[in-house]
């Protein structure tokens, strides 16, 4: 049978895209996971500290309330436990085909459908949809000797729950923001840390608490209280945008949130310049933390800024030193410019999207790409944020989907395919507003493709983006209508 659509991926995009397809009538809607449970990266990120750094009630769908997270920002397993729940409560649980993994999807022009082959078989769609994100695939350092390590070593996003770190010496590798959450647990049972930095992060104090139950009452109860106590938290999230994309010199208030955290947390005076990025504020991902500071400042637990020159059987070697050590952990982040890898997609004339995107991914609005009709990318090129819920870009990209595919239902289309002159003015806007941000301030960052293209954030405010998503405009589209 040919399916009305196929949605690769389980997490916060995938379940939202779904229910939203369900709710407009498309019923008919298959989520390929392939991992044996849904959630994306929270299923994924279970390491010590798991949490979110966006606050709870705004990283969740708008559609779903949830007036009792237990704290301002919601830790992993809660987070998860809402996916569950609204997968459940809008009947898409049961449209989740676990342990199937996508391997090939190619569209076949002459019967406008795609043919996505996978681990469990082959299915054919009309619509397909890429709900993989940008953070689902962990990097492992290419670092000489790193497999002739004879201790126990795991990337964070596979963190090894068997192995027991009491009492033991342990290097972790990395100081993005995993390793800012998991370091101070890691420091409350090792015997020595040993924390390897190539670049310093920016830290900030996280405003955390958790919600009494006075407060998760009148959420529920008070009519308009959630939604305003919601619009409250976008309001201040999004006043801080324009100090990323126009004015970095804006986000001076911020680096002084920096200073007095970095101060109140680590006297060690060495250790604090240490601690000091040498890149502008913004540049890479800003990072909140109360305990990362002070777990560095603890006796067993040593900063090490020399650069790693090989893994040893028996620890990590610099140019002055061999550390041995019994555990390694990687907090080395995912590769994110690569959006749909390993998958091979073929579109139109058997061309492929590696190939289309070998000077870096393009997508129109960062949901369609000339040459592939019919395909949606969710959390694609140039939607990432620095200041704000990915969870309402998502809600922007399921309501300008819903409209394409009822463009195709409404108009009896085979296929609609963006223009390549419509991407390519996209991308040529983005990239000429991306030099005024402070993402291109010259540090290397995870929005950076290799030869220094950022092709992952959004250089604006997200209710601009939210306007230009509102609807699909037909003039930025080949169709091909339906045989009657």
């Amino acid at each position: 049978m040919v399916h009305s659509a196929v949605i690769i991926g389980s997490g916060f995009g995938g379940i939202g895209m779904a229910i939203r397809l369900r709710e407009a009538g498309i019923h008919d809607v298959v989520i390929l996971e392939k991992a044996d449970g849904l959630g994306g990266t929270w299923r994924d990120n279970t390491y010590p500290g798991a949490a979110c750094d966006v606050p709870s009630h705004l990283y969740s769908y708008s559609f779903e309330r949830k007036t009792d997270w237990t704290r301002r920002f919601p830790p992993q397993a809660e987070i998860l436990e809402y996916l569950r729940h609204c997968a459940g409560k809008y009947g898409v649980l049961d449209r989740i085909r676990f342990g199937t993994e996508v391997t090939e999807a190619r569209f076949d022009e002459e019967r406008a459908l795609w043919r996505i082959s996978t681990t469990s078989g082959v299915l054919e769609s009309r619509v397909l949809v890429s709900g993989c994100g940008q953070l689902n695939r962990p990097v492992l350092p290419d670092i000489e000797g790193r497999d002739s390590f004879t201790g126990t070593s795991f990337h964070s996003a596979r963190w090894d729950h068997g192995a027991d770190l009491r009492g033991k010496r342990v290097a972790v590798v990395g100081t993005g923001a995993s390793a800012v959450q998991f370091v101070p647990e890691v420091a409350k049972e090792a015997a020595e840390l040993r924390l390897f930095q190539r670049s310093a992060p920016y830290v900030i104090d996280k405003p955390d608490k958790p919600y009494r139950a006075w407060q998760q009452a009148l959420l529920g109860n008070v009519p308009g209280l959630y939604e305003l106590n919601r619009a409250r938290i976008y309001a201040l999230l999004e006043s801080r945008a324009i100090g990323f994309f126009k004015y970095p010199k804006l986000l001076s208030m911020v680096e002084s949130r920096f200073r007095k955290t970095l101060e109140d947390g680590v006297d060690d005076p060495a250790l604090r310049r240490a601690l000091v990025p040498d890149y502008p504020l913004g540049c890479k991902r800003i990072l909140i933390s109360n305990d990362y500071y002070p777990a560095l400042a603890r006796p067993h637990v040593d900063l090490v800024t020399d650069p790693i020159e090989r893994i040893t059987p028996a620890g990590v070697r610099t140019a002055e030193r061999e550390y041995g050590v019994d555990v390694i952990v990687y907090g080395t982040g995912f590769q994110t410019s690569d959006f749909l890898a390993p998958m091979k997609i073929v579109g139109r004339d058997g061309r492929e999207l590696n190939e289309a995107w070998r000077d870096g991914a393009e997508a129109h609005l960062g949901i369609t790409v000339s040459g592939f009709p019919n395909l949606f990318l969710l959390y694609g090129p140039y939607t990432n944020l620095g200041h704000n819920s990915i969870i309402y870009m998502l809600e922007s990209q399921f309501r300008y989907i819903v409209g394409c595919v009822e463009v195709l239902r409404r108009h009896g289309l085979d296929w609609i395919d963006v223009r390549p002159d419509v991407q390519d003015a996209f991308t040529r806007e983005m990239r000429e507003r991306m030099r005024s941000t402070v993402w291109e301030t010259g540090c290397d960052s995870w929005y950076m493709t290799a030869d220094g293209k950022v092709v992952n954030n959004w250089p604006g405010f997200t209710f601009a983006y939210r306007r230009a998503t509102r609807r699909p405009d037909p003039g930025h589209f080949r169709a091909r209508a339906a045989a009657r």
